[in-house]
């Protein structure tokens, strides 16, 4: 039986020690619960669904020493076929990965995946967040990846080392780094 601690949800990226819903909550005003209730799951659900939004998880499954939520953990990684799941959803044109390309991140991960298909990335910008694509091989369209910032604790220390978070910081020394994602999300989402 899982325990869940005061404050988590029972859903995808419930943890009360994940900042993805309070991001969301911030920018689209969802007054979202933070409770294990099935009140909070479908106040997700239905925000998911309105906005026409899937999200899953790139690792389908991972074995792990110590449990925690840490992607360096992770060991025998078994991925979820996105490029599979992307054929039978033509209308998906973009993946954003919450979380980057440094090792068992989502678009390490995805790299990982579209070697099998012997795809690639195209770099459309280098800068945080990086933005590329690639054709889809079952309909030749274009798909867009964006390797956003991860909704952690752990990556507050990479947001407080990005020069564009030390500059935002100068001109509002009351932001934070969860202010900080807040804005980068919002260009996304």
């Amino acid at each position: 039986m899982r325990e869940f601690k005061e404050g988590d949800v029972d859903f995808c990226y419930g943890s009360r020690d994940g900042q993805l819903w309070p991001i969301l909550d911030r920018l689209f005003d969802l007054q979202l619960k933070f409770e294990t209730t099935k009140a909070a799951i479908q106040q997700r659900k239905d925000f998911l669904i309105q906005r026409g939004i899937g999200i899953c998880d790139i690792v389908h499954s991972a074995k792990r020493d110590k449990i925690d939520a840490s992607d360096l953990g992770m060991q025998d990684v078994q991925l979820r076929e996105l490029i599979e799941i992307l054929g039978e959803h033509t209308s998906v044109d973009t993946l954003l990965f919450t979380g980057g390309n440094s090792k068992n991140g989502p678009e390490y991960f995805f790299r990982r995946l579209l070697k099998r298909y012997d795809l690639t990335l195209n770099v459309i910008s280098s800068e945080v967040p990086r933005i590329h694509e690639f054709r889809h091989p079952s309909d030749q369209r274009m798909v867009t990846t964006v390797s956003l910032i991860a909704p952690s604790g752990a990556a507050n220390r990479a947001v407080g080392s990005l020069q564009k978070y030390k500059d935002a910081k100068a001109k509002n020394p009351e932001m934070n780094t969860i202010d900080f994602r807040v804005e980068q999300y919002r260009n996304f989402f």
